[in-house]
């Protein structure tokens, strides 16, 4: 028995929804535990694409409970189509739980994100538009709207007044916005409310439930390291916590109940939106990459910068999350190449660095420092062992579990399940670890 908690170990989109859905065969239960609707999983299932933002994929699995966090915040409008979606893919939802404590995106938190964002102009973040950060923004600041008040239409009522002034005041002054309906709001949010209502629960209470029940529980956490809000490529990050540490505030679990560690990375790197990114590529490379790797937003559309493997942020990844091992993800999209680059340092000012840099403007100037490593110029997608690998296919992980000490225990070839190779079982023990050598 192991409780597990899977993070992205580069900036998001690294394949975290396949390898949750393959570690949630082996999970009693699977836990979200931060992020909102500015997340997506895509879940291939017997070639059918399945596009998740906040219900886990573990969903899937019809024994599985699958729990969105106090950490998360919901859009009820988008998980009720989420819910609808898979009911009419014959996919039973009977197993979905909702914390009542998780806050609650409003429509005015859509609007004003949109809103600052475009005011933003050239400095702009790259947000989703999804009203994440506004919705976050009014949890701190002890105004937010949470699942439990959608329950109670005086409640709703009374919780609603102080931020709809607050927020209408905003977009009529500042940003020349109409202002929003509160009888308006108030209909549609207690109608979500009532058909969410089977599903609410108290959070900490059902994991600590199937903790002492000795359950296998599996902490998924949305976007990745390098978007965490304190140890990211800050500004240019979500509005959440992402890390591995992240799920036991999410979650409402202490640190001991974690029992390993297990972080996704591509074996190249991608970025949405804006920031830094120094091992990016451009040309006939980059696009190779994008088109073979689909490197698209689930959640936008966006076309998703590419660039080699960084092992700086990879070996940060490593320290911040308290990694135990790695899944290493789309390993075939690298399959026509000659030659593959992986940044192992960079050059700051003129001096080699091997870590990364706290310092935003210091991250934007660093340029990376490559290692060139053979290409295997042949298909990858129906190898299902390590010795069915190509030779210098096999030498590109152990180098990259080399470079981030921490051994490889997935390896993805493509996005249906079987696709993979699983080296290690994080949730049921050691059976052979990729370490490096």
């Amino acid at each position: 028995m192991a409780n597990v908690v899977v993070i992205g170990a580069q900036w998001g989109d690294e394949g975290k929804g396949k390898i949750t859905d393959l570690l949630s065969r082996s999970a009693d239960v699977v836990v979200r535990y931060q992020g909102g609707v500015n997340a997506g999983h895509t879940i291939v299932v017997d070639d059918k694409v399945l596009k998740l933002h906040l219900i886990p994929s573990g969903i899937l699995y019809p024994d599985t409970i699958c729990l969105i966090g106090s950490g998360t915040v919901i859009d009820p409008k988008v998980m009720l189509q989420e819910m609808e979606m898979l009911i009419e893919n014959d996919i039973n939802i009977s197993g979905l739980q909702v914390a009542s404590s998780a806050h609650v995106t409003m429509p005015y938190h859509r609007v004003l994100d949109e809103a600052m964002e475009k005011r933003r102009g050239s400095k702009k973040i790259g947000t989703t538009g999804r009203g994440i950060g506004p919705t976050y923004a009014d949890k701190s600041q002890r105004n937010g709207i949470r699942v439990i008040d959608l329950l109670d239409e005086e409640k709703l009522r009374e919780r609603l007044k102080a931020p709809l002034a607050e927020k209408n005041s905003l977009l009529q002054k500042v940003y020349e916005v109409a202002p929003l309906d509160s009888e308006q709001i108030i209909k549609e949010y207690l109608d979500y409310g009532e058909r969410l209502k089977p599903y609410v629960v108290d959070c900490s209470r059902v994991i600590h439930k199937a903790a002492k029940n000795k359950k296998n529980i599996l902490f998924e956490g949305a976007q990745g390291t390098l978007l965490d809000l304190d140890h990211g490529t800050y500004p240019y990050v979500t509005s959440s916590n992402p890390v591995s540490g992240g799920a036991c505030i999410g979650a409402g679990v202490g640190p001991t109940l974690i029992d390993r560690v297990i972080g996704v990375a591509k074996a190249y790197t991608t970025r949405v939106g804006e920031g830094p990114f120094p091992t990016e590529l451009k040309g006939s490379i980059n696009d190779q990459l994008c088109k073979r790797g689909g490197e698209f937003g689930t959640t936008t559309g966006r076309r998703r910068r590419c660039g080699w493997f960084d092992g700086v942020i990879g070996k940060y990844a490593v320290e911040v999350n308290g990694l135990d091992c790695l899944a290493i993800t789309k390993l075939d999209v690298l399959d026509e190449l000659d030659q593959i680059q992986v940044c192992v340092a960079y050059e700051l000012n003129g001096t080699k660095i091997d870590h990364f840099p706290s310092n935003a403007e210091d991250f934007g100037n660093c340029t990376p420092i490559f290692e060139t490593v053979p290409g295997w110029k042949s298909s990858t997608a129906d190898c299902r062992t390590l010795e069915d690998l190509p030779a210098p296919a096999m030498a590109y992980l152990r180098f990259l579990a080399e470079l981030m000490e921490v051994p490889i225990a997935i390896v993805s070839l493509g996005a249906n399940r079987d696709q993979t190779i699983v080296v290690e079982d994080p949730i049921h023990g050691p059976k052979r670890a990729l370490l490096s050598s």
